[in-house]
């Protein structure tokens, strides 16, 4: 996968917790530092994310983008 973001923190996913629409992940990133995204309930179901799961956290401006 080719992006235009530069800022790519590899890590593994920590806890998800879903809210109404909302989900929050956390992936920490090695060196005690945990990372939170909020994305979408589908884009969780969509990537199948799970705890455990290795993941980047891709930082774009103020947006953090999940990709597995």
């Amino acid at each position: 996968m080719k992006l235009s973001a530069r800022n790519v923190l590899a890590g593994k996913v920590v806890e998800v917790v879903l809210g109404t629409t909302t989900a929050h992940v956390r992936i920490d990133i090695g060196g005690g530092a945990i990372v939170t995204s909020s994305i979408t309930n589908e884009a969780v179901a969509d990537l199948d994310l799970k705890v455990g799961d290795a993941v980047s956290a891709i930082v774009k401006s103020s947006d953090v983008i999940v990709g597995k």
